[in-house]
C-alpha cells in the first residue's frame, strides 16, 4: 500500500509512539511525504530550540525508510482546485495546507494516514484515521 504522512503522524512516528510505528510497518510498503508536511515540519523546527537535531532527524528517516517526497507541481494545483471545491460545494472547511496535503496524496493515489478526522470530508481520498 502506498501511504502519505500527514504532519501529525511523522511527528508521532519520530517520537517512537507505537500506533504510529505500528502503522507505518503494517501500510507502509511505500511511504510518502508531503513538500507541504515538510514546509510544517520546517516551521515547528525553526521555532523550537532542537532545530539542527530535527532537521537532521528528519532527514534520516527520509533516507532510511526510503520515503519520497511529493513536490507541488501543475497537477497537484489541479487536484487542490477539484478537492477544494468540492468542499466548498459540501461546506465542509478543513485548514487549507491540509487540503493541499490531499491534493498531495491524490497525485499519488496514497492513503492518507493521519490523526485528523476532517479529512474524512474529502471525497477523493482514502484515509486512515489514528486515534488521538
Amino acid at each position: 500500500m502506498k501511504i502519505v504522512l500527514d504532519t501529525n503522524i511523522y511527528c508521532d512516528f519520530a517520537e517512537g509512539l507505537p500506533d504510529a510505528v505500528d502503522a507505518m510497518a503494517t501500510y507502509g510498503e511505500y511511504i510518502f511525504i508531503p513538500s507541504i508536511v515538510i514546509g510544517e515540519l520546517s516551521f515547528g523546527f525553526m521555532k523550537g530550540s532542537r532545530q539542527q537535531f530535527n532537521e537532521k532527524k528528519l532527514q534520516q528517516i527520509i533516507n532510511r525508510l526510503r520515503i519520497e517526497i511529493i513536490d507541488v507541481n501543475k497537477n497537484v494545483a489541479r487536484r487542490y482546485a477539484i478537492i477544494y471545491l468540492s468542499l466548498v460545494k459540501k461546506g465542509a472547511k478543513i485548514p487549507i495546507n491540509d487540503v493541499w496535503i490531499a491534493a498531495c496524496c491524490m497525485e499519488v493515489g496514497g492513503t492518507l494516514l493521519t490523526r485528523d478526522k476532517h479529512f474524512e470530508f474529502v471525497d477523493q481520498i482514502e484515509s486512515i484515521v489514528l486515534k488521538n
